[in-house]
């Protein structure tokens, strides 16, 4: 059944049917070798900082190769946002704008355990058709069953039932795709990292867009600084969420409509 999630002609019918009926939809081959060799690189450090904040603060547990809040002014980040990869597949899967949820990635090694390796779901709350939140990975080593391939439970997003333990993994299908690739699925449907056999880590971004309304993981608008605005294009403005903040004080309240912090074409 691999074939079915992977099209030869990428069009927004064939997005609309797979993430649809199955839930998820890969896209093969998406970035090239160079961008990817980049953001391998810049996750080296960005996982040694994580980690060293992670073990002070007594979470280390089962956060092994777990990199959260990778936006930041000097690394990968920013340019892979300006390229707006499957930006018409998330405009058509909201309707409308969107912004970013969550920019984080996972190093899974061998005998790694993190919690992402749980069945799970993205969001805590089933609201059925309602699109709260899409997910994107960005393969930066192959996929495949030897190093873990992400098990996808296909159609299970149209549904609130948990699915057993057993009945899942026994019908999940794989995320086999080469790296470089990009897999979009809908933020219900129930999936799991695989296990790692290979003595090479499997590595990931995994990217969250939600409609502006939507509280982010993380305030990066705040991190980046309400000035870094000057810098970015109006594409980075809209996903980064410089459009859709909220006021801390009466005076970023009552502004004139094009100063204001929530922009009125923001749902």
């Amino acid at each position: 059944m691999d074939n079915i999630f992977k099209y030869a002609r990428r069009s927004l019918a064939n997005f609309e049917n797979a993430i649809e009926e199955y839930g998820w939809v890969i896209y093969e081959n998406a970035l090239g070798y160079e961008e990817v060799e980049r953001i391998n690189t810049d996750l080296v450090t960005a996982q040694r900082e994580r980690r060293e904040i992670q073990l002070q603060n007594g979470i280390g547990a089962n956060m092994d190769g777990t990199l959260h809040h990778l936006l930041e002014p000097d690394n990968f980040a920013l340019g892979l946002l300006q390229k707006m990869y499957c930006h018409d597949e998330i405009t058509q899967y909201f309707g409308g704008k969107y912004i970013l949820n969550g920019f984080n990635a996972v190093t899974h090694a061998k005998h790694e355990h993190p919690y992402l390796s749980d069945m799970h779901r993205d969001v805590r709350t089933f609201m059925g058709n309602t699109k709260l939140l899409i997910q994107m990975i960005i393969t930066l080593d192959d996929f495949n069953l030897l190093n873990g391939a992400t098990y996808f439970l296909s159609g299970s997003h149209k549904t609130a039932r948990r699915p057993g333990e057993v009945d899942f993994y026994d019908c999940a299908d794989r995320a086999n795709a080469p790296k470089g690739s990009i897999i979009l699925f809908n933020s219900n449907i129930w999936h799991a990292a695989g296990r790692n056999f290979t003595p090479k880590p499997r590595r990931a971004l995994t990217l969250g867009f939600s409609p502006p309304y939507i509280k982010p993981q993380f305030d990066y608008c705040r991190f980046l600084g309400y000035d870094f605005v000057s810098t970015l294009s109006p594409e980075l403005r809209q996903v980064i969420g410089y459009n859709a903040r909220i006021p801390e004080n009466l005076n970023e309240y009552y502004q004139p409509v094009h100063l204001r912090m929530y922009q009125p074409d923001q749902g």
